[in-house]
């Protein structure tokens, strides 16, 4: 994933919305979210070459967000896959045991990452430090996270899209579908690079040959405990975003 947008504390009837696409080589094969772990239940879309996750939702209300940061010298496939802490973190029943569980890891077991871990209370961000795991806890207000450090301005993709991240208003009928649209509009955003022979992506829907946007998700929580799904299994540009059945509580 490449780049995610969360709302922290945004709304008295919508504390808790996350919108993220996800970016990554077009031949890694991937199941779209589904199922994928019970007690507690976990919703997420899985890769199918190393077995983890980029994103999800587990049945205590819990979002995770895995963004692989920028290495100079390229990932070292000797270290355990990211995908698969982000299901870990997503298999803990609060953000303060998920805390307690990346306080325990060695960083340096994995390639670089940024990790959401949000609930409808609380939100942090990951990220390796040294030989440990820095936890840095969210302020109230639009957070936007890609493969740079948190509320980088000088990511391209998060200068050119935090004016129109944080411009989004909360639904006054508190209804989180409300969202959907607007939000898929910015995600589906395909801003040219000032010099299209940099390197760097500052698009937020991606089409390179055999890289880019492969989806996009939304997860909004309510005050009252009550979480929704919206799934687009394909580039936001073209793809329409469909609502996920959740398990019971």
């Amino acid at each position: 994933m490449c780049t995610l947008a969360a709302y922290v504390g945004w709304s008295p009837t919508l504390p808790l919305v996350v919108a993220a696409n996800r970016d990554e080589f077009l031949d890694r094969p991937a199941a779209e979210p589904c199922l994928i772990a019970h007690e507690p239940w976990v919703m997420a879309g899985q890769d199918l070459s190393a077995g983890g996750t980029w994103f999800g939702l587990n049945a205590h209300g819990m979002v995770v967000g895995l963004l692989n940061r920028r290495c100079a010298e390229g990932p070292d496939p000797r270290r355990r896959s990211r995908g698969l802490l982000c299901l870990e973190v997503l298999q803990c029943r609060s953000v303060a045991a998920a805390a307690t569980f990346l306080g325990a890891i060695r960083s340096d077991e994995y390639n670089p990452f940024n990790l959401l871990v949000a609930d409808a209370g609380t939100a942090l961000v990951a990220t390796p430090f040294e030989h440990a795991v820095r936890l840095t806890r969210l302020p109230p207000g639009v957070h936007l996270l890609t493969n740079l450090d948190l509320n980088d301005a000088t990511c391209p993709r998060i200068a050119r899209s935090s004016g129109r991240f944080a411009a989004v208003v909360a639904p006054a009928s508190g209804d989180a579908a409300d969202l959907v649209e607007p939000l898929r509009r910015i995600l589906a955003d395909h801003h040219t690079a000032l010099d299209p022979r940099a390197p760097v992506i500052d698009t937020l829907c991606v089409h390179r040959g055999g890289y880019g946007t492969r989806s996009s998700s939304i997860v909004a929580l309510s005050a009252r405990g009550a979480a929704r799904y919206w799934h687009a299994a394909g580039p936001p540009c073209r793809t329409a975003f469909a609502e996920l059945s959740l398990p019971s509580a």
